[in-house]
C-alpha cells in the first residue's frame, strides 16, 4: 500500500516541479538588462506590495552591494509611502516616487508581484500605474511574477513568471521563488562583482 502523502511532501514537490518548469532563458535577458542598466550608470528601482514589498529590500540590498547596481525600493520609506497614500491615495504612490526620482531610460523598473497588477479587478493598480510611467520614460522593465503575469507580462522587457502548479498555493509560491530568482541573478558571473561573507570564509 503507497503511503500517503503529507501537506509538506506535496508542498515541497510543487516547488521542484516550479523549479525544473522556470525559463532560464527568460531569467538570463533579464540578468542581460540589468548588466546593462549598471553599465550605463541606470538606477534600479524595486517595486513590491506585500510580501513582495518586504523581498524588494532584501533584493535592494543584494544588487547593491553583490552585484554593485545603484538599487532603492519605494516602501523602505514607510513615512513618505503613507503621507502619499494618505494624501494622494494608494493607486499613485510608486508613480509619484518615481516621478520624484526622475526616473529616466537609463533606469531599469523591477516588479515583485504575485498578480502582476491589474487595473480592471483593481488588483495593485499602484505597480500598473508605475509601469504606464516607467514605459513613457523609456525604462527598462523586468517582472518577477506568479499566475498569468497580469500588466507587468503584457509590458516588460522580461518576464520572470513563476509557473501555477497549485491554484491553492499561487501566493507563497510566487514570493518565495522569487527570492529564488533574484538570488540567482545577483549570483550570476554577468552580474556578481562583490564576494558573499561565508564564500568569502574559508
Amino acid at each position: 500500500m503507497a503511503q500517503a502523502t503529507t501537506f509538506s511532501q506535496q508542498f515541497l514537490g510543487e516547488a521542484v516541479e516550479i523549479l525544473n518548469r522556470l525559463d532560464t532563458a527568460i531569467i538570463d535577458r533579464a540578468v542581460t538588462i540589468l548588466a546593462d542598466t549598471r553599465r550605463r550608470k541606470g538606477r534600479l528601482f524595486i517595486l513590491g506590495v506585500g510580501g513582495s514589498a518586504a523581498n524588494a529590500s532584501h533584493a535592494v540590498n543584494d544588487f547593491r552591494k553583490i552585484a554593485g547596481l545603484e538599487a532603492y525600493a519605494p516602501t523602505d520609506n514607510v513615512a513618505e509611502l503613507t503621507a502619499r497614500t494618505n494624501d494622494e491615495g494608494w493607486a499613485g504612490v510608486f508613480e509619484s516616487w518615481l516621478r520624484v526620482s526622475r526616473l529616466r531610460a537609463e533606469d531599469t523598473i523591477l516588479i515583485f508581484s504575485v498578480g502582476g497588477g491589474n487595473l480592471e479587478k483593481q488588483v495593485s493598480p499602484n505597480l500598473v500605474a508605475a509601469l504606464q510611467f516607467a514605459k513613457q520614460a523609456g525604462s527598462g522593465i523586468i517582472g518577477i511574477v506568479g499566475r498569468d503575469g497580469g500588466f507587468t507580462a503584457t509590458v516588460a522587457d522580461a518576464c520572470v513568471l513563476i509557473p501555477t502548479v497549485n491554484p491553492v498555493h499561487v501566493t507563497p509560491h510566487a514570493e518565495a521563488f522569487q527570492a529564488v530568482v533574484w538570488h540567482l541573478m545577483v549570483s550570476h558571473p554577468d552580474l556578481k562583482v562583490c564576494e558573499t561573507k561565508w564564500e568569502s570564509v574559508r
